[in-house]
């Protein structure tokens, strides 16, 4: 359960904007998307190394 603590002067825009971020950073909306449909472990492990690959060709280009 997300929980946003607001004070009593504090705006309901401002605290609808809280609890949006919270609820992106625990990952819901993202999981329910991959639970979707069915990857297989081969694809997923694929996935990975290609953003390793990926992330470490930036990291070489930045140095």
């Amino acid at each position: 359960m997300i929980i946003v603590p607001v004070k009593d002067g504090d705006n309901i825009e401002r605290a609808l904007k809280k609890f949006k971020r919270k609820y992106e950073k625990t990952g819901i909306v993202k999981e329910l998307r991959a639970r979707q449909a069915f990857q297989k472990p081969s694809v997923i492990n694929r996935k990975k190394m290609m953003k390793a690959v990926y992330v470490q060709h930036l990291r070489t280009l930045e140095a």
